[in-house]
């Protein structure tokens, strides 16, 4: 890696709430879950922030090896930004993190209630507003 970034373990407990930059992991996480890479503005839209705090993040994730610039195909004045194998990576580190901490907190749970939550979870984002 040669970063020096922390593992996405050490990352994710971080940015969970103990000083660690949120929108840096939103943003890698809309880039892992595009189906091509995305624009700058195209980032800012998927993760609720104006175009230039995008920018600021897209500087982050560049220094820290994370994602990289690319033209684009279709207009090469203007660029991409995709994740690099170690953002890649990251990113699903954070998704498994993510797994193993909802599995842990759902063992207290009976199986009756795991179906509640499911269905209580359902109705919520059926009426979640876009």
């Amino acid at each position: 890696m040669g970063s020096g970034f922390p593992d996405p373990r050490a990352w994710a407990e971080a940015a969970a709430g103990r000083g660690g930059p949120p929108a840096l992991v939103r943003m890698l996480e809309a880039l892992a879950n595009a189906d091509a890479p995305l624009s700058v503005s195209a980032i800012g839209e998927a993760i609720g922030v104006d175009q230039p705090r995008a920018s600021r993040l897209v500087q982050q994730g560049v220094a820290r090896e994370l994602v990289h610039r690319e033209a684009d195909p279709e207009d090469a004045r203007r660029t991409r930004i995709a994740l690099t194998e170690h953002g890649r990576r990251f990113a699903s580190g954070l998704r498994s993190n993510r797994r193993a901490s909802l599995a842990r907190a759902l063992e207290s749970f009976s199986p009756d209630e795991r179906t509640e939550l499911a269905r209580l979870l359902g109705k919520l984002a059926a009426h979640w507003p876009n």
